[in-house]
């Protein structure tokens, strides 16, 4: 069965099914009981930090599902997001 990828969605046969993208993300809150609050392009989400050891304030996580899976440097993290917004740019212009 064909699939085309677009922007966190798979459209299959005509039938669009909601995907979710591991993104980086900074760390701008921490909570109670391995929880706080990430930010991307100043929205606010969220995040479960539990499974990631030693996360502060500043960091950068990539985020999927709502969990932090990954902790990056700062260099890593603006490469992956100039890589989203690249991709963001080439739709921008297929559309």
């Amino acid at each position: 069965m064909m699939e085309e990828y677009l922007w966190g969605r798979c459209v299959r046969a005509g039938e669009i099914i909601d995907m979710c993208l591991a993104v980086p993300m900074k760390v701008v809150e921490l909570g109670e009981n391995g929880t706080g609050v990430c930010e991307l392009e100043n929205i606010r989400y969220d995040a479960d930090l539990s499974l990631i050891e030693s996360v502060q304030l500043g960091d950068y996580v990539i985020v999927h599902a709502g969990f932090a899976i990954e902790k990056l440097d700062i260099d890593e993290a603006n490469e992956r997001l100039q890589l989203f917004e690249d991709l963001a740019e080439t739709y921008r212009e297929d559309v």
